[in-house]
């Protein structure tokens, strides 16, 4: 079972080890994650869709989270990608 006291505010989010981070943690509201996602906000995140916390990285488990939720951890890097330009 997940224990929050392993958490701390900053630590980043991941969907996998070793993955690219997609947010942090702003909090804990009741028992959820309150995950800040790049380019989308705020989130709740239950405790039973997180699957480690340790050395300042929560990994969450991608079956358990819903699909706003996986939908915005999709596009949180859209912002930095520029769009591509024709060459000629």
């Amino acid at each position: 079972m997940f224990d929050p006291s392993h958490v701390e505010i900053g630590d980043q989010t991941y969907l996998e080890e070793g993955g690219d981070p997609f947010g942090a943690v702003r909090g804990v509201r009741g028992e959820a994650l309150v995950v800040w996602i790049q380019n989308a906000g705020d989130f709740e995140v239950p405790f039973g869709a997180v699957r480690s916390a340790h050395d300042h990285k929560v990994v969450l488990d991608p079956d358990r989270i819903d699909d706003a939720l996986r939908d915005a951890i999709a596009h949180a890097e859209d912002a930095l990608l520029s769009p591509r330009e024709e060459i000629e």
